[in-house]
């Protein structure tokens, strides 16, 4: 196929762009700097120079390709709300250039607040409450009802792998600022987690078998306590691990607090996809982690 990646050069973007060229398929990759444009050509990869606000680029590249998956995400959470709508527009319009095509479309989104007191499945519903802007989830489900191929992978809050610049990072970063690995409450809320490499395995293989679902888990690990992430990260900071309350997390109180773990069977069993890169907690020991 000739796929259309938005967030190619991300995170996950860029393994998604490697387990697909490495597949035979080919890439064609937005990438809003030039820098990044260049990485992204080393590749072997076709290059978009654009940004997500360009919605004509993003519309024509969808016509011209074989199938769609959408990354990209600016993760600012002071402009959540903003970041949130510019998503919603991309899917839209990706989304439209596709409709009356069977041509597959995979969107992105995450696990925050998901069936709340309990793991969620794939067959949970998205969160839909005006305090939660988020609608990349909810505009692939619009599609859906329109005819558009189109489902959505819901990552976890740790796509961890070394080089990670996520949450878990940014705790390592709070412990050796601040001299305590901290975490709030009692700790024991979980963070489901899965490799990067998994995780870019997963959106390869959805498009293989057709994206036929609505929803996917990329889940290796169905939840991971906080306290015990602080522990690993006091372990080898050498500082204490101690509760702490929100002010110590800033921006991340929210996510210091959430339990957002997750069920991956369904995917599992209709993909085939059993993760093989090292868990959460293994990865945090790794010494360039």
């Amino acid at each position: 196929m000739n796929v259309f990646v938005t967030g190619a050069t991300g995170w996950v973007g860029s393994r998604v762009v490697q387990e697909l060229l490495g597949a035979g398929h080919q890439v064609l990759g937005l990438a809003r700097s030039e820098d990044k444009a260049a990485g992204l050509a080393r590749t072997g990869a076709r290059v978009l120079r654009s940004t997500l606000d360009d919605l004509g680029a993003l519309a024509d590249a969808a016509r011209q390709s074989d199938a769609v998956i959408h990354l990209a995400f600016n993760h600012d959470f002071s402009k959540f709300a903003d970041n949130a709508r510019q998503d919603q527009r991309a899917i839209e319009v990706l989304g439209e250039a596709l409709a009356g095509t069977d041509k597959p479309l995979l969107v992105t989104s995450g696990m925050a607040r998901l069936a709340p007191g309990r793991v969620p499945t794939e067959a949970d519903l998205p969160v839909d409450r005006p305090d939660y802007p988020r609608r990349s989830e909810a505009s692939a489900i619009q599609l859906a009802e329109r005819g558009v191929r189109v489902a959505t992978v819901r990552l976890p809050p740790s796509v961890h792998g070394v080089g990670d610049h996520g949450f878990v990072p940014f705790l390592i970063q709070l412990a050796r600022e601040k001299g305590v690995s901290a975490y709030l409450g009692e700790g024991t809320n979980r963070w489901s987690a899965v490799h990067v490499s998994d995780a870019g395995r997963l959106y390869r293989l959805a498009l293989e078998h057709g994206v036929g679902e609505r929803v996917y888990h990329a889940i290796a690990e169905q939840g991971v306590a906080l306290r015990d992430i602080a522990r690993v990260i006091g372990r080898r900071l050498g500082v204490p691990v101690e509760p702490r309350g929100r002010e110590h997390f800033g921006w991340l109180a929210d996510f210091a607090l959430a339990d957002m773990p997750g069920s991956s069977e369904r995917t599992r069993a209709v993909l085939g996809w059993n993760p093989t890169g090292p868990a959460l907690l293994a990865d945090i020991e790794h010494p360039d982690y």
